[in-house]
């Protein structure tokens, strides 16, 4: 990681190749995922391998408190409750800009891609909270 926190890339704190799920994959099988993984969330990729979406948590949360849905969710895959469209960075992008960006649209993650839009990475409020931590150590 880079020396300046005002000048570290997304590049130097995202955690690489994320986990991913297609848009076919059960609600209970994306659960199932985030809580092995310890993720709160997850992208959503095409057979392509292009990101269409993100499952997070809060995704999640809204099926079990929705009682349609919940009766529902045998049925449910992950293009039924993803987000959409996602907020997405590059490596090249600043932190500083990364968390402006978290805050404004009120997310916990943004996924980090290459130049064909293919998630290569993760970028979440955790890493951030990490980064904050460790130049914290320096004061």
């Amino acid at each position: 990681m880079s020396q300046d926190p005002g000048g570290s890339t997304v590049g130097d704190l995202m955690s690489p190749d994320p986990i991913v799920v297609w848009p076919d994959t059960s609600v209970t099988e994306v659960a199932d995922v985030l809580d092995r993984s310890g993720i709160s969330g997850v992208p959503v990729v095409d057979w392509n391998g292009y990101l269409v979406g993100v499952v997070s948590q809060t995704d999640l949360l809204r099926v079990r408190a929705t009682e349609e849905l919940w009766a529902d969710r045998s049925r449910l895959s992950a293009r039924h409750i993803m987000s959409q469209p996602v907020l997405t960075v590059t490596v090249d992008t600043r932190i500083d800009e990364a968390a402006r960006l978290m805050e404004s649209h009120h997310v916990h993650r943004l996924v980090v891609v290459d130049d064909d839009l293919a998630p290569i990475g993760v970028i979440s409020e955790s890493d951030l909270v990490r980064e904050i931590a460790e130049a914290c150590d320096d004061c």
